[in-house]
């Protein structure tokens, strides 16, 4: 009888242990979503991807800095656990951060450590990489004199002290908050040193790929879709047999591709075939506007010049066509959009951190007509000796990119302009690896990067929630373009556009340099005046993020760049799973 009740007990301490092990029903991975998130994107590489709204989706989904931010702008705790700010207590010693990370492990398995945070940020700083992210390091010890090819890579003040604790250490004083919402960036995440520096290509295949957030990249089909699966390692206890499910509800994202037709992908929507629309077509924005979730994006949509072009280096032509644009029927026509007033959108603090950077300056008068001049423009032109030329502008093969671009290039065209406009997408590279999967080279991020443009359409990602991150890299010491080692001079690379001033660097540098929070907001906004009377770039909109779910789904969470799928659930999913599984049986097949 004993023998009999102790055995009862051990089944019912088994079956406890097993169901504390997961919340899941017995053989139920969790709820597989088919989405429309975003365009299709061919580079997951952080250093590149946050200047694409589309890129800068999935990547928050499959990476985690430091810390995140909500859908205010307010900074939590990500890879970070806890951290201590020390102070100098003697002559010699330096303002730090101690940081300590959490537990949490990459999607192979290997934790989260960190001198992968070590690698990831002296990636960008190389005097040679030409990332825009490296202002966000500035503070960061020695950094502005390596970017500046004044000091090795090896003197960054950011060090590894122990396996899972970070040491930064700054030239001054630093806002420790401002820091961590600077964190956030989908630029400063941890990258794997094993992983990224020996595959040029490792951000272009599932297979060579290793994340560290909430999904996985489980498959690419370029043209088709991607799968995003929730990892088996992030933030979880794997040696505790902590839930599966503890962190991240779904098992699955199929994100479908547009192909450039976003109204295929809204059909299926329509359809009940996919469950979140995450971008609308433009036929069917105004009739779903009150059907949308909608809230501003910290996007602008803009146009930079090549500078070195000399049809546009004048700035008085600059001004032309930016005068010429009637931003406020552009915003109406694309319905997800705001006419721009100025570079910076809303959404960005303000002096230690209170109010909005926007709001104030447009209070004081907005730098940006929202109607058009066109009688204005040819005055302008005119008296620039520019009354005609030719030029192509270039944009990404993308609905709402060709959109905005046909509407600016019909208004140029009234001031004597002849445009074309011209959608880049991609081209395959050749694989010196056998029966390794295609990867495609993304030829508008090419142009972007080298300059090789005449007017080129950049929706400009905020950086972080400050103004300094998005107005200093058009100042050349700030570009993050490094310098030419090859020259005598050790020349420094402008920013992309080839703009340059003495009075704008001035700016960026007292700003830079100024520690005081009013003081040098004020000087920012000095520098986007200067900025806009230069006119290297045309901002056109202030961009909203809008989507649509089905009934079923709940959960989801807005943040700064956009959405968190973490906790989203899907009422009855069981009910659909049968049918999603017959339609993607081939990935099934390959999970099991």
């Amino acid at each position: 009888m004993k023998r009999t009740l102790c055995l009862i007990l051990a089944v019912i301490m088994i079956c406890g242990v097993a169901t504390s092990c997961s919340s899941l029903e017995k053989n139920d991975k969790g709820a597989i979503v088919t989405m429309y998130l975003a365009d299709e994107i061919y580079n997951y590489d952080p250093m590149v991807g946050f200047n694409d709204t589309a890129t800068a989706k999935i990547l928050s989904l499959i990476f985690e800095g430091l810390t995140v931010l909500d859908e205010d702008g307010d900074w939590k705790k990500g890879m970070m656990k806890s951290y201590d700010y020390v102070e100098p207590k003697e002559e010699g010693d330096t303002y730090k951060l101690l940081i300590n990370l959490r537990e949490s492990k990459w999607s192979d398995g290997r934790t989260v450590q960190a001198n992968d945070f070590v690698y990831a940020w002296k990636r960008i700083m190389e005097p040679t990489a030409k990332c825009e992210a490296a202002c966000l390091l500035y503070d960061v010890k020695n950094a502005y004199d390596i970017k500046m090819g004044d000091a090795t890579v090896d003197d960054l003040g950011v060090y590894a002290v122990e396996t899972y604790v970070l040491q930064v250490e700054f030239e001054h004083d630093i806002d420790v908050d401002e820091f961590f919402k600077t964190c956030a960036s989908v630029a400063l995440v941890p990258l794997r040193e094993d992983k990224v520096g020996n595959d040029p290509s490792w951000a272009k295949r599932a297979s060579t790929m290793v994340t560290n957030g909430p999904f996985d990249v489980r498959k690419i089909t370029y043209g088709q879709q991607l799968n995003l699966e929730r990892s088996s390692y992030y933030l979880r206890d794997t040696e505790s047999n902590q839930a599966l499910d503890k962190y991240v509800t779904p098992y699955r994202l199929t994100v479908y591709y547009s192909y450039g037709d976003t109204e295929k992908q809204f059909e299926k929507f329509a359809n009940n075939n996919i469950f979140y629309m995450g971008q609308l077509p433009i036929s069917a924005r105004a009739e779903n506007k009150k059907n949308a979730e909608i809230k501003d994006s910290a996007i602008t949509a803009s146009y930079y010049f090549n500078t070195n072009n000399e049809l546009f280096e004048k700035a008085e032509v600059r001004q032309a066509l930016s005068m010429a644009l009637d931003r406020q029927a552009i915003a109406d026509a694309v319905v997800f959009a705001k006419a721009a007033t100025g570079f910076i959108p809303y959404g960005v603090d303000d002096a230690n951190g209170k109010g909005d950077f926007r709001e104030e300056a447009d209070d004081s008068g907005a730098l940006l007509s929202v109607s058009a001049d066109i009688d204005g423009a040819k005055q302008l032109l005119k008296s620039a000796g520019v009354t005609k030329g030719k030029f192509t502008l270039t944009v990404r093969n993308r609905e709402e990119d060709l959109f905005i671009a046909n509407l600016v290039a019909d208004t140029w065209k009234e001031l004597g302009f002849n445009v074309k406009v011209e959608a880049l997408a991609t081209a395959a590279e050749p694989s010196t690896i056998q029966n390794q999967s295609i990867v495609y080279t993304d030829l508008y991020q090419k142009a972007l990067s080298e300059g090789a443009f005449d007017v080129i359409a950049v929706d400009y990602n905020m950086l972080a929630p400050n103004a300094f991150s998005a107005l200093a890299p058009f100042s050349a010491a700030f570009s993050g373009n490094g310098v030419d080692m090859e020259s005598e001079n050790y020349d420094i690379f402008t920013h992309i556009t080839g703009y340059r001033s003495d009075e704008y660097d001035a700016l960026i540098e007292s700003a830079y340099k100024e520690t005081d929070s009013e003081k040098k907001t004020e000087i920012l906004h000095n520098a986007e005046k200067l900025l806009l009377e230069d006119m290297p770039v045309i901002p056109v909109l202030f961009m909203q993020d809008a989507y649509m779910t089905g009934s079923a789904i709940s959960g989801i969470k807005n943040t700064y760049w956009g959405r968190d799928f973490k906790k989203m659930s899907m009422k009855n999913y069981m009910e659909y799973k049968e049918s999603i599984q017959e339609e993607h049986k081939e990935d099934v097949v390959a999970d099991n």
